[in-house]
């Protein structure tokens, strides 16, 4: 061994100790740490909605009129205040226990469906989630921050839906495929540009992804205003895909739970082998934890720059194709609701870990289904979502908040960073 290979080869050792034990072994203290990890997310969720109810009482009339009367009308008032909106989000995101147990003795199959429909309409919301937020994760950890998958999203979608609608006479067997895969490759593209613009010429991938995400939204209003317009219609709408194209449904209407929640969890657990079990995703994880050291032994920064801002929009891509092939079967205008701009508080609610970030989507899916009822049954507007999903993003961007109320253990360096080599260069 030359002394010139001896600093390449300690350089990679420290970087494998530092990444592997994310992969392999736990390491000492591992417990601890994940200890930790689940534990400022959860307090996270839990303080946001502590919050979110104190905001409800706050803006409800009725409390205060309570109140006038006296301080334990008041306080009863806000406690039934707080528990109906709550209650009625629980019931919107998992339906009603009641209804559950009546119509499951009742044995009336249409009534079951009913009133499991708001559970599976929690997972299939989350299922886009579960995409956008693999998508921002795996940019994460990758060193790059990945703004621009609502864009993805939209261009993913745009090409699901040309394969799905312009091919015909295909089985199931081989349009569906290429309509996912149509999905992932606009995204990939779309991913590719500001990954090379960052690779090459040093662009900031922040800034570029942003004005991406424009031009996709333009391009889909340009398309479906013209090119993808649907020619029965009057609308800005594309034709319907073919029925080979779409992914499966199960248990009838009015469920619409498909398979796509399945495929995600698979993507999910992909994602997850790729980053650590597989050579690949740890020379990625070494390029974002410390691009110099990396480079000094022999990883090409160009390359996994631009691969993982590939992967990461094609990830976002498959969350629009999701939504076309099982969901609406068509594409309109500005048909997502922020997925992808809600993906940034998913990651990072996940720890940028494809576990972590699974269970954010199921917890933003039952939030955003049950935000609906909410509103109807208890008048609580359905922008407190949006003030609880906030609160979380704010906790989990600042942890010592957390560890602070509840007087948590302060970790050990690094043990809690989220590394983004894009903020300080």
């Amino acid at each position: 061994m030359t002394e010139e290979t001896k600093p390449k080869l300690n350089a990679g050792k420290i970087l494998a100790q530092e990444l592997i034990g994310e992969a392999g072994s736990a390491p000492k203290g591992g417990g601890r740490r994940i200890a930790q990890a689940v534990m400022v997310p959860l307090l996270a969720v839990v303080t946001a909605l502590l919050i979110g109810a104190l905001i409800i009482v706050l803006t409800t009339e009725s409390v205060y009129t309570a109140f006038r009367a006296s301080l334990g009308a008041g306080l009863a008032e806000s406690l039934r205040v707080v528990g109906e909106a709550y209650g009625a989000l629980f019931a919107g995101a998992f339906g009603n226990p009641a209804k559950i147990a009546a119509a499951l003795n009742s044995g009336d199959a249409q009534a079951v469906r009913r009133a499991f429909n708001p559970f599976f309409e929690s997972l299939v919301a989350a299922t886009p989630y579960i995409y956008g937020g693999l998508a921002v994760a795996l940019g994460f950890r990758a060193g790059l921050f990945n703004i621009g998958v609502e864009g993805q999203l939209f261009v993913g979608a745009l090409c699901a839906t040309f394969v799905g609608y312009a091919l015909t006479g295909l089985p199931a067997i081989l349009h569906l495929p290429l309509t996912v895969l149509a999905g992932a490759l606009g995204g990939a593209l779309w991913g590719f540009i500001p990954g090379y613009l960052k690779a090459k010429v040093g662009a900031h991938e922040v800034i570029n992804t942003i004005m991406m995400n424009y031009i996709a939204f333009r391009l889909s209003d340009w398309l479906l205003s013209g090119p993808m317009k649907r020619p029965e219609s009057f609308n800005p709408v594309s034709p319907f895909i073919a029925d080979s194209a779409k992914l499966p449904r199960f248990f009838g209407p009015p469920i619409r739970f498909h398979a796509g929640f399945f495929l995600a969890l698979i993507v999910a657990v992909l994602v997850w082998w790729f980053l650590f079990r597989t050579r690949w995703g740890f020379d990625l994880r070494t390029v974002g934890a410390n691009p110099r050291a990396a480079r000094y032994a022999g990883m090409s920064i160009v390359v996994w720059t631009v691969m993982a801002m590939c992967i990461s929009g094609g990830l976002g891509g498959m969350a629009g194709s999701n939504e076309v092939i099982g969901v609406s079967y068509n594409l309109a205008m500005s048909f997502s609701s922020g997925y992808g701009f809600d993906s940034i508080a998913l990651a990072l609610l996940g720890k940028s870990h494809p576990v972590g970030v699974v269970l954010s989507a199921l917890l933003f899916g039952a939030l955003r289904n049950g935000a609906t009822r909410m509103q109807v049954v208890a008048g609580i507007p359905i922008d407190i979502i949006s003030i609880l999903q906030a609160l979380i993003l704010m906790f989990i961007a600042a942890p010592a908040i957390i560890r602070t109320i509840y007087r948590l253990r302060a970790p050990a360096e690094g043990e809690e960073v989220v590394s983004l080599r894009s903020w300080g260069e």
